[in-house]
């Protein structure tokens, strides 16, 4: 929700090399914080790069950054 995180694509490469297709999927958690402005908890779900980016920036300023890319919370 915060950073827009999607899968990376790329191939398995076997012992004698052949290419197979495979996906790099990103570190989704589902994590619960309390809104203080709003008096109620929120559950969001972010990249484990996310989670140190609130952790960093604050609750409410993320909140903000994801509503603007017009997620609904």
């Amino acid at each position: 929700m915060l950073t827009g995180r999607k899968p990376g694509f790329g191939h398995r490469i076997s012992h004698s090399h052949r290419r197979t297709s495979r996906r790099f999927d990103p570190n989704i958690q589902r994590k619960r914080y309390w809104l203080a402005s709003e008096g109620r908890h929120v559950r969001l779900t972010l990249s484990a790069a996310a989670v140190k980016t609130v952790d960093s920036i604050g609750i409410e300023a993320a909140v903000a950054r994801i509503r603007a890319r017009g997620v609904k919370i």
